[in-house]
């Protein structure tokens, strides 16, 4: 069969390659282990066969906060599920990404229709403060599971982070979800907070929720605390929401005692993902803290080559794991683009303009956006 591509689209140029963070890190390497590795191809070859020596190597490149000193990097490197990584090692997922605290913009959030919201890095640390004080007086503690159901904005970022921080868990799910959906999901878990909103905005509809969101409360007994953040409303009435409570309500600005990061295992839970459902009831599937953070570190660190000045965006929802790998870009101190809306509202030029407006350097998205953008002839 005859390659379908009739020309490269793109290709770095020498200057690039040779300033890229893959370029830099294989110098890295190689005074590291003393090697002569010339390209990317060796550079992995080397990764595959030494495989200790490899993760090892990028720990120290990317400078990951921790505690402790590392004892054995993995016991057995061909036992997969099951071998133990970074024994000796204690860290906190939150820390790591909240290691930047200036004036730099961390988050910009665009929901449909309205304007930019912009935090910086120190705004950001404050609100998973304040919010992380407030978990641990409302009992949260290390292993408590924490569930989010939200659109894509600031505040899933915020108590993601004010979890991690704890270190209890955090699973999260869109709006788009049905009440069977979410109670197939979070019934497993069993959580102590759930954190949620008023409704969305979608398409240039407003959706108000709050009555899924009873219904779900009312089926999940574990939950101490309804936690609710107004969006579509100025004021919200939680009277018919158990154990409701408003978010300005909730947190508590008033004891400050600065923002203690549990120092955890390695493999300590971090986020409870699910499978598609398709087969039956969503499987539940646990990502470890060292693991995700390190892992994430490698696929934006050298993959994507992003710095702090980049601006880096991901079309998704809270319940797809890409939402969750765009936060880790925080750990990078680059700027991270949150949308929720359509993204053919009001037409398919949206996020394409939302790129140009907020001078986006890294766009993600699906095959599926692209090829509706090339149905509707964009």
């Amino acid at each position: 069969m005859d390659n379908p591509v009739k020309k490269i689209l793109w290709k770095p140029t020498k200057k690039q390659i040779q300033e890229s963070q893959m370029t830099r890190f294989t110098e890295f390497v190689n005074d590291y282990h003393q090697l002569s590795l010339q390209n990317y191809n060796e550079l992995y070859n080397w990764s595959v066969k030494n495989i200790g020596d490899f993760w090892h190597t990028f720990w120290d490149y990317s400078k990951i906060i921790h505690a402790g000193k590392i004892v054995s990097v993995v016991d057995d490197d061909s036992k997969m599920p099951g071998a133990k990584w970074f024994s000796g090692i204690k860290l906190n997922f939150a820390e790591n990404l909240l290691r930047y605290r200036d004036d730099k913009i961390a988050l910009i959030f665009k929901g449909e229709g309205r304007k930019p919201q912009y935090i910086t890095y120190k705004q950001l640390y404050e609100k998973v403060l304040i919010l992380a004080g407030a978990m641990r007086k409302a009992g949260v503690q290390p292993g408590d599971r924490i569930a989010g159901f939200l659109p894509n904005m600031p505040i899933a970022v915020i108590a993601m982070l004010a979890s991690a921080s704890i270190g209890a868990i955090w699973s999260s799910c869109s709006p788009d979800f049905g009440i069977k959906g979410v109670l197939d999901r979070f019934q497993q878990i069993k959580p102590k907070i759930l954190f949620t909103v008023d409704g969305y905005y979608y398409n240039g509809k407003k959706f108000n929720y709050l009555d899924k969101v009873k219904q779900i409360a009312e089926q999940l007994p574990s939950l101490k605390s309804v936690v609710v953040n107004p969006y579509i409303s100025h004021s919200i009435d939680l009277t018919d929401i158990p154990n409701g409570v408003s978010y300005q309500h909730f947190i508590d600005k008033n004891k400050l005692n600065g923002l203690h990061f549990e120092q955890l295992p390695f493999d300590h839970p971090l986020y409870i993902m699910y499978s598609s459902g398709t087969t039956g009831i969503p499987k539940a599937i646990v990502h470890g803290a060292g693991g995700t953070l390190i892992q994430h570190l490698k696929e934006l660190h050298l993959h994507t080559n992003l710095t702090r000045d980049d601006t880096i965006f991901y079309f998704t929802t809270c319940g797809w794991m890409m939402w969750n790998w765009l936060v880790s870009s925080l750990a990078i101190g680059t700027t991270v683009v949150l949308y929720d809306g359509s993204p053919f509202y009001p037409d398919g030029n949206a996020l394409w303009n939302l790129a140009d407006e907020l001078e986006i350097t890294v766009f993600g998205t699906s095959a599926k956006y692209i090829a509706s953008c090339e149905s509707a002839g964009i």
